[in-house]
């Protein structure tokens, strides 16, 4: 298989009043010579220089993740076929429809190929800009051909220089949002460097361009951005419009980009949903409710209760109207993971088993610990969590009298509407990140923001000072531009020399067994052939060779996962004939054997893809162990193994045209 060798907001009437000349005492540029003149020049210089930084850690960091990837496979030296299996599992499915609009005659002939598409799954003719988020891969096909640089940049190059480019775009918008939030750029700045050094865990986008959430995570970055800015008391009409032109575009490109998204969506509406109901919103933006303490509290648990019920109600009867059955195997999954009951369920055990779909690790808090990224963000987080306590508690009690009014004082100067907005955010992904580790990257990205801001928060600096009386505005500014400073010379000290070793690193792709498999194919099987096999190998079928599928990674659709379940008996223990007639009625002509499938050693026993497929059909599984008392033992073989022995009935049925290492391919019989 693939392998990498050495290359040869609160309320405005809760604030105290003095809290505007505090905020004004404390920011660095008021220490300037006063007069308007002066403040405004300061204004332009910081923004010229705020904007260009932004806009140059943005490339450079594309730059770096799109060198990296060269380094790492020789991307530039390998032949086209080797460039695309480099695009492994789904990725190489998605870069496929690229392709194919690329080398259809005609636009109009692409876009019919796409909504007719009989290629994708056998016997079948599905809309794939309905059934998949392939509108970017239309998008820049499109432009690729409309633009005169066909002669200066290859395909392949146009798409991975476009998705690099996004992660500028990306790492802007953090940067930006940081800014917002603490009112400087040096905090932007913090947070970016932060972004690179914990790239491990921050972005995977190097190794696997074509993914979905590379498309999507840049404009979701945009999105928050964009609310934060918003949430900003006394915007100006024009801006506060323009702003929510940029929420509705950033939203609905990132929408249109990921098949997550209405998961992302969800947490969106419960930040604003807990936001307003917590009365932390400005007046002109939301508002809620009237009463005492126990009275707005009982109310909002009713609220949150109606809500739910009202939520999971109309997701059923809109699901049985419709027939909707794409997001089955997600509840499945969720329902065993959180312990509401064992599954046998071979969808559901699929994701449990798989390690990007399990806890996050406990060695992902170390790494971040070494950047002091995670000591920074539970400092900032312990901070504006309790500060957040007071203020809602404060909020829902609806206190009046003055002296309440001064005891949360300090609270609500930290505690603006738009950092409520990204505490609950950070709170929501982290809990999302803990739970699932593929849903990490939205939570590392978005901690490196959160801690830059804290740790350039004058609010936060000022809290913490007076606390333990030693406040004074000059001593508050060198805190909060010090700290930051230091921890960015720690970092360039600590990590510079570990950069450049890995940009010196040179290597290449090499994987020759799946060359040999790909030429094979080429070279010696119709061109409408259908081939059957593991959803990875596929995607990377199609796209090397545009043959016909049985089945393919893109699993959100409910007669995709029985079909790839039919096709996955020939790694399960069954009769010939079986497989024979499972793989015939899809229309399969070839079947391709994976030995590292067969004999998995990758996961424990119980998670082997043999292994769940033992348990569906109810038989015992191999090896020492235990079995449920209720499985039995099969009454046949494992297909994948008795196969190769070339005995009847296998041969009657299957007949080796192709084998490798790695790969054995067997032609089906034509006859019933």
């Amino acid at each position: 298989m693939i392998s990498i060798r050495q290359r040869k907001g609160v309320k405005t009437t809760e604030v105290p009043e003095d809290y505007a000349a505090q905020e004004a005492n404390v920011k660095l540029e008021n220490k300037l010579p006063s007069g308007c003149t002066t403040r405004r020049l300061w204004k332009l210089l910081s923004l010229t220089v705020g904007g260009t930084v932004a806009l140059c850690i943005g490339l450079l960091t594309s730059v770096y993740l799109a060198t990296l990837h060269e380094n790492d496979l020789w991307f530039s030296n390998i032949k086209e076929v080797e460039r695309e299996i480099s695009f492994r599992t789904e990725c190489g499915l998605y870069y496929s429809y690229y392709k194919q609009m690329l080398q259809a005659p005609t636009l109009m002939q692409g876009f019919h190929g796409l909504i007719y598409d009989n290629k994708t799954e056998s016997m079948r003719t599905i809309n794939l800009l309905q059934r998949m988020n392939i509108y970017q891969e239309v998008f820049l096909s499109i432009l690729y051909r409309v633009l005169p640089i066909q002669k200066y940049l290859e395909p392949v190059y146009f798409y991975i220089y476009t998705l690099f480019g996004l992660q500028a775009i990306y790492v802007t918008a953090l940067y930006i949002t940081s800014w917002l939030l603490s009112g400087t750029w040096l905090s932007g700045l913090l947070a970016a460097f932060w972004y690179v050094t914990n790239r491990i865990d921050t972005t995977r986008v190097e190794f696997t361009i074509p993914l979905r959430e590379n498309w999507a995570l840049p404009f979701f970055a945009i999105q928050i951005a964009a609310i934060t800015y918003f949430l900003r008391p006394n915007l100006q009409p024009l801006s506060e419009r323009l702003t929510l032109l940029a929420i509705f575009v950033s939203t609905f490109l990132f929408s249109l980009t990921w098949q997550f998204n209405q998961f992302m969506m969800l947490m969106q509406a419960l930040v604003l949903f807990t936001l307003d109901s917590l009365d932390m919103l400005p007046a002109a933006k939301k508002n809620l409710k009237t009463g005492n303490f126990l009275n707005r509290l009982g109310k909002l648990l009713l609220h949150l209760f109606a809500v739910l019920c009202l939520t999971l109600f109309l997701n059923n009867i809109i699901k049985k109207i419709l027939n909707l059955k794409s997001d089955e195997h997600i509840f499945k999954f969720l329902k065993a993971k959180f312990g509401f009951g064992a599954t046998r369920d071979f969808d559901a055990n699929l994701y449990l088993c798989e390690e990007a779909f399990g806890l996050l690790p406990f060695n992902t808090f170390g790494r971040l610990s070494d950047t002091l990224l995670f000591y920074a963000y539970v400092f900032v987080l312990s901070v504006t969590v309790m500060a957040a306590l007071a203020v809602a508690f404060h909020n829902l009690s609806d206190s009046a009298n003055q002296q309440s009014m001064g005891q949360v004082g300090k609270c609500t100067t930290i505690l603006k509407p738009q950092t409520a907005y990204n505490l609950i955010h950070t709170i929501l992904f982290g809990f999302l990140a803990l739970s699932t580790m593929r849903m990490k990257y939205l939570w590392t990205s978005h901690m490196c923001v959160f801690a830059s801001f804290g740790l350039c928060s004058p609010e936060i600096w000022e809290l913490l000072l007076k606390s333990i009386h030693l406040y004074n505005p000059k001593r508050m500014c060198v805190m909060r531009y010090s700290v930051p400073v230091l921890i960015l010379l720690y970092l360039s000290y600590k990590f510079w020399p570990g950069m450049m070793d890995e940009l010196s690193e040179l290597r290449e792709f090499y994987d020759p067994d799946t060359v040999e498999l790909m030429n094979w194919i080429n070279s010696n099987t119709p061109r409408k052939a259908v081939f059957a096999g593991s959803m990875q190998l596929l995607a990377g079928v199609k796209l090397c060779t545009g043959r016909t599928l049985t089945n393919h990674p893109h699993y959100e659709d409910n007669g995709l996962r029985e079909r790839t379940k039919a096709v996955y008996q020939i790694y399960a223990k069954r009769a010939p004939e079986d497989v024979h007639a499972l793989l015939r009625s899809f229309g399969a002509d070839y079947v391709i054997l994976e030995d590292s499938i067969c004999y998995e050693r990758r996961h424990q026993r119980g998670c082997r893809l043999r292994d769940l497929l033992d348990i569906a059909n109810g038989h015992m599984m191999d090896g020492p162990g235990e079995n449920d008392p209720d499985l039995k033992l099969a009454g046949h073989p494992r297909f994948c193994e008795e196969i190769k022995r070339n005995r009847p009935p296998y041969t009657a049925y299957f007949t080796r045209v192709f084998q490798n290492k790695t790969f054995h391919v067997y032609k089906l019989s034509r006859h019933k």
